[in-house]
């Protein structure tokens, strides 16, 4: 969690001096009682007083820090999405909220994982170092072509699968527990803020 905005307020006081959280976003995401109702490019019409918003890292923050290691970030060479996978790791519940991590993935050489192991260790603000390297049944994924989020990557001969906590992960709560009305980023379309992505490190 990086940041909370007060209550009804479509302001941040740490992470963006003049954003609009009701239009600064690429796209929206709205819920309705745990169903996606809408994908639109503003929610400033159904903005509610009693909003409270959270703002969650990203590990879109981290592949810059990648590539300066010299380490190719796919879905960035390919020019698309990163892909993203719900898996059966189980979160700890918190009052109604309950579900699944979801995870996004990307195929690093296998002489370049502890690399990207430190590199990203040392961002635990944007989701850190991976939740898990080389076996995706083992959290339950069985078709890295079929992403549930996001476009599918190549994975070329020497290369392993690694996986990172995703921020889409508020996302499956939400559809697990169903509360009447959130308003989420549609994955892969994040705020962009005023902070460096280097000043997330420890």
């Amino acid at each position: 969690m990086l940041e909370v905005s007060d209550t009804g307020s479509r302001k941040l006081h740490e992470f963006a001096s003049d954003v609009d959280l009701a239009n600064d976003f690429p796209q929206y995401r709205v819920y309705r009682n745990g169903q996606v109702a809408a994908e639109v490019t503003s929610v400033a019409d159904i903005w509610q007083d009693d909003f409270v918003s959270f703002i969650i890292g990203c590990s879109f923050s981290f592949e810059s820090e990648l590539l300066a290691a010299g380490i190719e970030v796919r879905n960035i060479t390919e020019k698309v999405n990163v892909p993203m996978f719900n898996t059966n790791i189980p979160l700890k519940s918190a009052g109604p909220f309950h579900g699944n991590m979801v995870v996004s993935m990307r195929p690093i050489p296998e002489s370049q994982i502890p690399t990207a192991v430190q590199v990203t260790g040392a961002m635990p603000k944007v989701h850190g170092a991976p939740i898990q390297i080389g076996d995706p049944q083992a959290i339950g994924i069985t078709d890295l072509n079929h992403p549930d989020y996001g476009d599918s990557v190549t994975i070329n001969p020497g290369e392993q699968p690694v996986f990172w906590p995703c921020g889409v992960t508020p996302q499956n709560v939400i559809m697990q527990t169903k509360p009447p009305l959130v308003i989420t980023h549609a994955p892969g379309h994040m705020l962009v803020t005023d902070v460096v992505n280097a000043t997330l490190k420890y």
